[in-house]
């Protein structure tokens, strides 16, 4: 398979943010650059079938070894939504107040998903997330806007999306 040209847009490393560890409360807690990187987590058998099981989802590429190894990829891959589901929660180890505050009202969309490589059974990932937009819907709810890169243990860059939050806002004084 060819390899995807994938440059990180995100950047940075686990030290590069000096709040990665800061819990935060409001959409003002957060500053448009900033960078949050998780742990690493590597994907597993039962992960694969886990997800296949949950969704039904049992293509040969991701659950029959020989069907598998006979394709494209060599070998088994995991499947790409529960390589979105891994790599756009990872952050959330950090706890929930640091890539999410503690006023976060809902999730409210997801755009420009796209999976540039495979995700190989035992392969090593984290994602960095860096902050993109901070938006004022009113005085008391805003949109958190992430940018999220997911890499493998070689520094390649496997799935990217872009993520809005909707959260609380600092009252004002």
């Amino acid at each position: 398979m060819p390899q995807a040209e994938a440059t990180s847009t995100v950047g940075g490393d686990a030290t590069s943010d000096r709040r990665t560890h800061v819990e935060r409360v409001y959409l003002e807690d957060y500053e448009v650059g900033e960078v949050l990187v998780s742990p690493a987590r590597t994907v597993t058998e039962t992960d694969v079938v886990t997800y296949a099981s949950l969704t039904g989802d049992w293509h040969p590429l991701h659950t029959d070894a020989p069907a598998a190894e006979a394709g494209q990829f060599g070998e088994r891959i995991a499947h790409g939504l529960l390589t979105l589901a891994i790599g756009s929660t990872l952050i959330l180890r950090h706890g929930p107040h640091q890539y999410l505050p503690r006023t976060f009202i809902a999730f409210s969309g997801i755009d420009r998903i796209r999976f540039l490589l495979p995700v190989r059974i035992g392969d090593t990932l984290h994602s960095a997330n860096r902050v993109v937009d901070l938006i004022a819907k009113d005085d008391a709810r805003g949109i958190l806007h992430y940018h999220g890169e997911v890499i493998n243990q070689h520094d390649e860059i496997v799935l990217v999306w872009d993520a809005r939050m909707l959260v609380g806002r600092r009252p004002a004084s």
